[in-house]
């Protein structure tokens, strides 16, 4: 496969960034001069149209179809990616599922869903972007602010999966840390997108600042955390939700 021209950018990967904030967080690499490649699930339109955003604005992207679950989907990206773009400087892991459910309406299916996607994948797509990445690699996992407040009924098994991240992201960096890769999660709080719209009602009297938040808020803390000035920063969950978990 012949690889794309790119020059000296940097090349990144995003898992889940073919909308709402993993849209934003494609768009934010690209704008500050990475090539990018993300992975979408099953909507192949909206994937076509944030690689066509990019390379409007002049930068290049490609879009993999890969399923978090699947452990040799995501290597098939990774590998795909530095077939494309050269070995990896930033990976974002942002895809993630949320399905809720009371404590007795949670079925042992479900369960093991949200654990394979929000866990399982996540550590296995921060495990092969590693291999393939450059020393002094960039790596932000997407949390939740869920992991430190769980007032939302029905949440149990998502706040669960979400604090797992925040562990493992701690544990990870310090395997990383002789290579100079920073590990960091970043954990949202509501953010405005289509999924979210039907919700928001309910919980903006909950943030202190009264409102939710935007995806590029969230796309510019990914930025920061994935360029050099971060670079002593490794092991750490930002929250960014508007003071939601005070």
């Amino acid at each position: 496969m012949n690889r794309k021209d790119t020059g000296s950018r940097k090349s990144a990967i995003v898992f889940g960034g073919s909308r709402g904030i993993g849209s934003a967080i494609t768009r934010r690499l690209a704008k500050d001069g990475a090539a990018v490649a993300f992975t979408y699930a099953s909507s192949a339109s909206h994937a076509a149209e944030g690689v066509s955003a990019i390379e409007a604005g002049g930068g290049p992207a490609i879009a993999i179809k890969a399923d978090s679950a699947n452990i040799d989907e995501i290597e098939a990206a990774v590998e795909h990616t530095v077939e494309q773009f050269g070995p990896l400087d930033i990976a974002v892991v942002n895809a993630g599922i949320l399905m809720l459910g009371d404590l007795s309406e949670v079925s042992p299916g479900d369960f093991d869903r949200m654990i394979s996607v929000n866990v399982r994948g996540v550590f296995f797509a921060i495990q092969s972007a590693a291999r393939r990445m450059r020393e002094g690699g960039r790596i932000v996992t997407m949390g939740s602010n869920a992991a430190v407040r769980s007032g939302h009924p029905g949440s149990s098994v998502y706040s669960l999966t979400k604090a797992a991240v925040a562990t493992m992201v701690k544990g990870i960096a310090v395997d990383l840390a002789p290579r100079n890769i920073t590990i960091n999660n970043v954990q949202p709080g509501p953010i405005v997108t289509d999924m979210t719209s039907a919700h928001l009602d309910y919980v903006v009297p909950l943030i202190p600042l009264h409102r939710a938040g935007h995806v590029d808020e969230v796309a510019a803390l990914v930025s920061f955390l994935a360029n050099g000035e971060a670079a002593y920063m490794t092991g750490a969950s930002l929250t960014i939700d508007g003071g939601m978990s005070l």
